[in-house]
């Protein structure tokens, strides 16, 4: 039961990630993805990814292993462009 648990809270972590996005566009009136947005997406990412490792799923592995090296990859970027403007 707490495998399942693990899982929901990480799919939380998605479907939070894609909200915030939603309401920080429509408040700006434009498609924007804040950072907050990397921040769930590597949070969800992580926790699926250890519960794929606890149900031993290679698909469901690969899947999130890649997932999160492209959000830590768009939390180093955007960590740079902001040392870049000081």
């Amino acid at each position: 039961m707490l495998w399942i648990i693990i899982g929901f809270i990480g799919q939380a972590m998605f479907f939070l990630r894609f909200l915030i996005q939603w309401i920080a566009s429509e408040r700006a009136q434009r498609s924007i993805i804040p950072t907050a947005f990397w921040y769930f997406s590597i949070a969800g990412s992580l926790i699926l990814l250890v519960y794929a490792i606890h149900r031993q799923d290679p698909v469901f592995i690969v899947g999130q292993s890649t997932g999160s090296f492209i959000y830590l990859r768009n939390l180093y970027l955007i960590k740079k462009e902001s040392e870049n403007k000081k």
